[in-house]
């Protein structure tokens, strides 16, 4: 019974009928064909607003691929001490923007606060030996599992704009949050001044599909070289936007998230005083002991131990295909081991 990552999930029926649909004739390669061409359209249409959409195939290369277009090499970008970019993608922003350097913030439940990037800049004296502002990059969900309010979104992005910097938003669980928070997905992202999007969609359903997502048309052809550079512009791109597609119009990317969410949201009352997290999206934190994880893992279970080894967490992630009799199971394991 896995709860180690949604990662681990299979593709869902729309993402594999969407491959099967493409995958005939001859087409038009490196983004000249017809799906492609719609998914500005349909992105636009999901976040309300004229986007510029790019596919890729992993968040690591959606990430450091946005962050090196929003910063230069002598640039600083401000994330939380927890975020994906910090410590679990080899260095890649600081790889492909070829030197930017990251600032890391602490941050209550993953969440950075303007207070903390105010004392980061104040370590910066503004001259010719520092590295200079850049970018600043949140998390949504955040790396532990909470969401960012609107209104926290626009506090950041106006002290972030007003200090010259843009702001990067890596969305690998974007879809979760929308359906936690219940809002329209342009609260969280362009009307809360994000610039630029990682939009994950291989956690919740599709087979192996990002999209990095502009609202900032301006800096989107910068971002085209870089694809192309890096090696992310595939020939057979259609693949990548087909699932993309199939992810938003059929309104696959907000059920899997809700399902997710749902099952989540019961580990977290059966984890009871055990959460280490507010549960906001589909992980869930808790505090075990050691003596617990070796009883879950006795009966059956697969998860993440997380932070230092005497702290005795785990980290149990609800996929958008887990089964609910494997969820059940878990509960009353966590109850009855309590």
């Amino acid at each position: 019974m896995r709860f180690l990552s949604d990662n681990t999930a299979g593709a869902c029926p729309e993402v594999m009928a969407a491959l099967q649909e493409v995958n005939h004739g001859r087409v038009p390669a490196y983004g000249e064909d017809e799906w492609t061409r719609r998914l500005d359209g349909v992105l636009g249409g999901y976040f309300g607003t004229a986007v510029r959409a790019f596919p890729v195939i992993s968040g690591t290369a959606a990430n450091a691929l946005a962050l090196a277009t929003l910063s230069p090499p002598y640039g600083a970008i401000f994330a939380h001490e927890e975020s994906h970019i910090a410590v679990d993608e080899c260095g890649a922003p600081g790889f492909f923007s070829g030197g930017a350097q990251l600032m890391l913030l602490p941050g209550e439940h993953g969440r950075v606060k303007v207070e903390s990037i105010r004392a980061a800049l104040g370590h910066l004296r503004g001259d010719v030996h520092n590295v200079q502002p850049a970018a600043l990059s949140l998390v949504q969900a955040t790396d532990l599992g909470t969401a960012y309010r609107p209104d926290e979104l626009r506090a950041l992005s106006e002290f972030a704009h007003g200090r010259g910097m843009k702001v990067h938003m890596d969305g690998a669980r974007f879809a979760n949050v929308v359906a936690f928070l219940g809002c329209h997905p342009g609260d969280i992202t362009w009307r809360a001044g994000i610039d630029v999007l990682s939009f994950g969609a291989t956690k919740n359903g599709c087979m192996a599909a990002e999209a990095v997502v502009f609202f900032d048309p301006a800096l989107a052809r910068d971002f085209e070289l870089r694809r192309k550079r890096a090696g992310h512009l595939l020939s057979k791109l259609r693949f990548l936007s087909a699932q993309l597609l199939a992810y938003v119009e059929t309104g696959a990317c907000q059920r899997n998230a809700a399902k997710a969410n749902r099952l989540a949201q019961q580990i977290a009352r059966a984890a009871g005083g055990s959460l280490l997290h507010p549960v906001e999206a589909n992980e869930v934190f808790v505090s075990l002991g050691e003596e617990r994880r070796k009883a879950l893992r006795a009966a059956g279970f697969e998860f993440y131990d997380w932070g230092p080894e005497e702290a005795g967490a785990a980290r149990l992630v609800v996929s958008w295909d887990q089964p609910e009799d494997e969820v059940r199971a878990l509960c009353a394991a966590l109850e009855r081991t309590a």
